[in-house]
């Protein structure tokens, strides 16, 4: 498992019984997703998403976590191996996170209020619900 440092966003790979404590982010894609390659290069900061790579990391560190999984950025999408294997084992590693961290992009901020637009949210309608089942925590944030 390839989990990303909140404080200093380098990815690390884990294995077996030696995975940390670690939170996930479940969220839509959006335009310019921070990948592993971005992530490696350090060009991550000049992609659109950067804002929730940041949000969900400082959330995770405020939360006491010092370990992130996102899925556009810890799984090495030019790997067909490295893909297959995540795909394999994404109910383990939503099984095994701490929290799940929701970013819906298209809801306001909680001070504006989310009313309507938080049950219209894209993120309650992707195909994939697997999210819906792990949220253990009440951390939704934008």
């Amino acid at each position: 498992m390839r989990l990303l440092h909140t404080n200093e966003l380098y990815l690390k790979d884990f294995i077996g019984d030696k995975v940390p404590p670690y939170v996930v982010l479940s969220h839509t894609w959006g335009d310019e997703e921070i990948t592993l390659d971005d992530i490696k290069s350090g060009t991550a900061s000049l992609r659109k998403s950067y804002d929730k790579l940041r949000g969900a990391c400082t959330q995770a560190t405020r939360d006491g976590f010092e370990w992130l999984w996102i899925d556009t950025c810890c799984i090495d999408k030019n790997s067909s191996s490295d893909l297959q294997e995540s795909i394999n084992s994404m109910f383990q590693w939503y099984k095994g996170a701490h929290a799940c961290f929701a970013y819906l992009a298209d809801v306001p901020d909680r001070p504006a209020g989310w009313g309507h637009a938080f049950e219209l949210s894209r993120w309650w309608t992707r195909g994939w619900t697997l999210r819906k089942y792990r949220l253990k925590a009440p951390y939704l944030h934008r």
